[in-house]
Parts: C-alpha cells; structure tokens; sequence
C-alpha cells in the first residue's frame, strides 16, 4: 500500500497521470478530457446502451480484429517479396519454413472473421434503428468501413499470387470494366468523348487504373500491395477515428428506443 501511495505521488507517475481514479461525475468528466484514449468515448452512458444482447460487441469485435490484421500484417511484410518471380515461394515458406509463419494463418482467418463482423455490425445497427436522427452522418461512415473492408479483403486476395487468386481478381477487375461510366464495357461509357474519341477505352478505365495493365501481371500486384497494405488501412484508420469520435458527438452507444 505505501509503496503503491509513493508511486502515485513520483513526479513521473503525475505526469503521465493527471487525475486520480474519478469518484464522482466531475471527477470522472476532468479524466475524461484529458486522456486520448477515452476521449473518444462520453463521460456516461445509460445502462441499457451497453447490454451484451443489445450490440453484442459488434463493433468492438471489428476493431480488435482490424488490429489483429495490422500486428499480423506488419510481421508479414519482413518476409513477404510483392514480385511475380518471389511472392508465391514467399507464402510457401512463411507456411512450411519460417518460425512463427503461423501469423499468416492468424492474418487469413482474421480477414474472414473481419469481413463476416462488420457486416454483422451493419444489420444490428439497422436492425435497431440506429441509423436514425442524430446518427444518420455516422451511418454513412459505417458504409464506407464497409467498403473499405471488402476492397482490402480484394486487395490481399491477390497477393499470394496463386492460380486461385489471380483468376479470382481477374473475374472481379471484369466486374469492374462493366461499371456505368467508369468501365468501358458499362452503360454510358460511349457516351464520353472529346474530339470525337471515346475518353472511356480498355485503356484508361477504371479496370485499368486496377489492374495497370490489360489483364493480370506483376504490376498488378505491385498495385494491390500498395493499396493493401498502406493506402487502404490508413483510410480505414482515419474514417474509424471519425467513426468513434461521431458516436461520441451523437450521444454515446445508441441505446434501445
């Protein structure tokens, strides 16, 4: 006990430490404003809104895995080379060779669970109205984590780069040709044009901005790599911010009606 108290009163402890444990609301408002990690959650929220059988957790899930797949992925990229020639050796000696290549397995499944979490989250939230005034903008948030949660599931399909997931992203890249405006194989592509041209080809859509070339090659993977592993997961880390920070801003955890 006194040497918990002699802790507690070090210079160093109160300064990384403001305030005490909170005792009562004021207390438990003053710790809440100046810690970084609770901030972005209310001083109180009703007893009901956190019910097990109400959110389930949904949410929480989610994030844990997103941080499970970036602690997993960046021990991945010290062994993992994104060219045509070393790639698929890689994934073979992270899974037959390497100490601990386990963690590709962990990073695998954990996509599954990611993708199968998030969606969960989505029907609970609309499910239970909790999209609704004043939650509509974060509702839209949500959307886009969803989406951002499917493209870096498509994006690391390709990287073991295998038979299985190159035809699988060549099929999805075709998807993507036929998109309305954007794809040349999609409705009012011809309807783009300058100098009498089409400005929409197999060349400049956005299958093409995909794949950087006509079909599958290294440069593809190259691109997904990038995508996967820097450009998306920081998206997905700064709409998550705003995520939390607008359920913070809404009232707290959205409660039964």
């Amino acid at each position: 006990m006194r040497l918990r108290q002699r802790i507690r009163r070090s210079q160093l402890y109160r300064s990384i430490i403001r305030h005490p444990a909170p005792k009562d609301r004021r207390t438990r408002t003053a710790v809440v404003l100046t810690n970084l990690v609770l901030h972005l959650h209310p001083v109180a929220i009703s007893r009901h809104a956190v019910r097990i059988g109400y959110t389930w957790c949904l949410g929480g899930i989610a994030f844990f895995l997103m941080l499970v797949e970036t602690v997993t992925g960046v021990l991945l990229m010290l062994y993992y080379r994104p060219t045509a020639t070393h790639a698929y050796r890689d994934m073979l000696e992270l899974r037959d060779v390497v100490a601990f290549g386990m963690f590709r397995e962990i990073h695998r499944w954990g996509a599954h669970a990611m993708v199968i979490i998030v969606m969960l989250h989505m029907l609970r939230v609309f499910l239970t109205g909790s999209y609704r005034p004043p939650r509509e903008f974060n509702w839209v948030v949500g959307v886009l984590l969803l989406l951002l949660t499917f493209f870096l599931a498509f994006t690391g399909y390709l990287l073991p780069w295998d038979q299985l997931s190159m035809w699988a992203v060549t099929v999805g890249t075709n998807m993507a040709g036929a998109t309305p405006f954007l794809g040349h194989e999609g409705p009012g592509s011809t309807w783009l044009t300058a100098g009498g041209k089409p400005l929409i080809t197999p060349h400049s859509d956005i299958r093409f901005l995909l794949l950087g070339s006509t079909q599958v090659t290294e440069t593809t993977l190259n691109r997904f790599y990038v995508l996967h592993c820097i450009a998306l997961p920081l998206a997905a880390f700064a709409f998550c911010a705003l995520h939390f920070w607008r359920v913070r801003k809404d009232g707290g955890i959205s409660g039964p009606l």
